[in-house]
């Protein structure tokens, strides 16, 4: 009996989602079932289960690893370009798995980002409002810790990889080239420098014994020290900017990264991404490979469309007299305009 559908589009209610089959790996969340106990030690982010296995199957070419290793060791950016698909982001997290550099710093880059967002981010209302607090009702605990500027102020994920780290940290710039024209001109200095400074805490310095203070860091709750509200790394991060495509940079900014350009991956590649991700491929799998390498230079396809269509041919339960029939249910992971439904 096979397994497809689950859903029917019958008008009675039925308990069919138990049977549906292991979610693919990279959609395999791990979080804790809503009846256990809190975890005491979770106090750690929980990590995409897509990144985790991304990391763990990602691919490289020979020339990918020559440019990142030039990237390592040179102590640059690596500058990733290529069409949607091609593993771009997946490249950092393998690098942060492979080389225990630990979870990815990850910055996602809008029309409307800016260096200020990278660094870090400062909320002087919260603080207006428990310096209020703190004056009206002397004595009783503040809200976020009182008004010290350092306790409404959060460095970012540029920021926070910029830490002195005793081993570098792992830093994605996704997608650059959406970027406001002056973005990759602004990072120029804190990326060539390797520091930065915080005028917020530089001005409160002048007040603090000591001139420290600590803050909380990009993707935890953890508080670090910083001096004198200056920051300068002591292992240059890792750092991966990637791009589509869509537009040139400054060659000012193309002359201090290292420019790995990706490529559609061929028969062979694909078929090793594949087998990494889901196993062997078997004949019908083969075939949908076939199928895509033959439209993917229309430039409408990803690896990942490929990979949704075999896993969902894999784990539909149909038997072989209706792979044919499927296939054409799958045609919207490869690319192909599905027909709108009648109503």
């Amino acid at each position: 009996m096979p397994l497809w559908p689950v859903y029917t589009g019958a008008p009675v209610p039925h308990d069919g989602i138990t049977k549906l089959p292991p979610p693919p790996p990279w959609r395999a969340f791990d979080g804790h079932p809503v009846l256990d106990p809190p975890d005491p030690d979770g106090d750690t982010p929980a990590t995409s289960p897509d990144r985790v296995h991304r990391a763990a199957t990602y691919q490289a070419t020979e020339h990918t690893v020559q440019l990142v290793n030039a990237a390592l060791y040179l102590r640059r950016p690596l500058l990733v370009t290529g069409p949607p698909g091609t593993g771009k982001s997946s490249l950092a997290y393998a690098v942060a798995r492979e080389l225990r550099l630990g979870p990815v710093l990850r910055w996602n880059i809008t029309s409307r980002s800016t260096l200020h967002d990278g660094l870090y981010a400062y909320d002087p209302l919260s603080r207006l409002y428990a310096a209020r607090q703190a004056a009206e009702r002397p004595g009783e605990p503040a809200a976020g810790g009182g008004a010290g500027i350092e306790n409404h102020l959060r460095l970012g994920p540029l920021g926070t990889a910029l830490l002195p780290y005793a081993r570098p940290r792992v830093l994605l710039i996704d997608e650059i080239d959406k970027s406001d024209l002056d973005l990759p001109n602004d990072l120029l200095h804190v990326l060539e420098e390797g520091q930065y400074e915080i005028p917020e805490l530089v001005r409160a310095s002048r007040d603090t014994p000591g001139g420290r203070a600590e803050v909380l860091i990009d993707g935890t709750d953890q508080r670090v020290p910083v001096e004198r509200g200056r920051v300068r790394c002591r292992a240059f991060p890792f750092v991966v900017l990637t791009s589509n495509g869509e537009r040139e940079f400054p060659p000012a900014f193309l002359r201090r990264c290292v420019s790995l350009r990706l490529r559609q991956p061929d028969d062979d590649h694909l078929t090793e991404i594949v087998r990494a991700h889901l196993g062997k491929p078997d004949a019908y799998a083969q075939r949908l490979i076939d199928q895509f390498l033959s439209r993917v230079g229309s430039g409408e396809l990803a690896t990942d469309q490929l990979l949704n269509a075999i896993y969902l041919a894999r784990s539909s339960g149909l038997g072989a007299e209706s792979l044919d029939e499927l296939a054409e249910q799958l045609m919207p992971y490869l690319g192909r305009s599905a027909q709108p439904d009648a109503f």
